[in-house]
């Protein structure tokens, strides 16, 4: 039944496409590759055949080859591929929709390190290395150079002091709220606590992460440890209205397989002028030990600016795995439409 209904959707979603492509005149393949400089005729053909789901990346192109807008096309692209991935699952549910966000985006703030869900901060920047240790669901540690945690002022403590003694044996609780814990997490998102700032511009590149509080991983002796970003590292500048392919290494560093795996992203629901992706990012099956390279397209807005864009690692359920570390992030600056393009070693295949 399962596979049934993988086939239906494929076939659908390849029926979307030919309607699409049929609705501008069905122009030749050859031609729509033309239009689009970053993917073959034959990739776009077979898009359009009900063979497999073509991958997001496929989808952006062809949808822009034919003059539109890729984002219409997300939430059905994302539909068919839980469906097939349910599908193909071995015997793991597969991750439900993620909830969306509040309306008013979260808010950027300064943060220290670069953002991992690896956990443990990665050196300043100016160091000679680069890469991530395990994260065990402990506590992480402030990155090099990092700003620490704003503490009460005594006047600030002696008020609450104060207080405490006057509501007599009731507790008096202070919440810090963490940017990144409250958009991974599941709780509800306090309003009011943080003013907004900003949207981050491409000389706040590379932004650095917090560490969100002190949390054990879902799983007894899962861990992850972040390796190296293979294509786009932080600040790399891409074009504007063009595909580009991020990919990050990470290890299984626990004793856990990672079976139905995603990267969840946290800004959501995606605006028009962000980078835009699939919400939730497959991860292949993954042993104990073992390396693997975590893929996702990205399509660059028309508007220059800076992407910075963070995901968390869910587990078949859609349970967070890390809450305790800092979630997984790409940060990239977009150029005008006349940037020249770079090689594909870089993750990019704008124009």
């Amino acid at each position: 039944m399962g596979d049934k209904r993988a086939q239906a959707a494929i076939a659908d979603f390849a029926a979307a496409l030919r309607e699409l492509r049929n609705s501008v005149g069905n122009p030749p393949f050859r031609e729509m590759s033309g239009r689009s400089g970053a993917i073959s005729h034959t990739t776009l053909h077979e898009a359009t055949k009900g063979n497999k789901l073509p991958s997001w990346g496929t989808t952006v192109e062809f949808v822009k080859a034919c003059g539109g807008d890729p984002s219409e096309y997300r939430e059905r692209w994302e539909s068919a591929n839980r469906t097939v991935r349910s599908a193909t699952a071995k015997g793991a549910p597969s991750a439900p929709p993620p909830e969306p966000a509040a309306a008013a985006p979260v808010p950027p703030v300064p943060e220290t390190g670069d953002a991992r869900d690896a956990g443990v901060p990665r050196p300043d920047p100016e160091s000679p290395a680069s890469g991530e240790a395990a994260d065990g669901g402990g506590p992480a540690a402030p990155a090099t150079g990092g700003r620490a945690r704003p503490r009460p002022t005594r006047a600030v403590a002696a008020a609450l002091a104060t207080a405490a003694a006057g509501l007599g044996s009731a507790a008096l609780i202070v919440v810090v709220v963490d940017r990144d814990s409250a958009a991974g997490g599941n709780g509800p998102k306090p309003s009011g606590v943080v003013p907004a700032k900003a949207a981050p511009a491409p000389a706040d590149c590379p932004v650095r992460a917090t560490n969100p509080p002190p949390a054990p991983p879902a799983h007894e002796g899962d861990a992850a440890a972040f390796i190296t970003d293979v294509t786009l590292p932080d600040c790399t500048r891409v074009p504007a209205r063009g595909t580009v392919t991020k990919v990050w290494r990470i290890k299984n560093a626990g004793t856990v397989p990672w079976e139905g795996y995603s990267l969840r992203r946290l800004d959501l629901p995606q605006r028009a002028d962000q980078c835009q992706t699939i919400s939730d990012v497959p991860i292949d099956d993954t042993g104990p030990g073992e390396m693997v390279d975590i893929r996702v397209d990205i399509a660059t807005p028309k508007k220059p600016g800076l992407c910075y864009v963070r995901f968390k690692m869910v587990d078949a359920e859609g349970k967070v795995a890390f809450p305790g570390s800092r979630p997984v992030n790409f940060q990239v600056i977009v150029q005008g439409p006349r940037f020249p393009a770079v090689d594909d070693t870089t993750g990019n295949r704008g124009r």
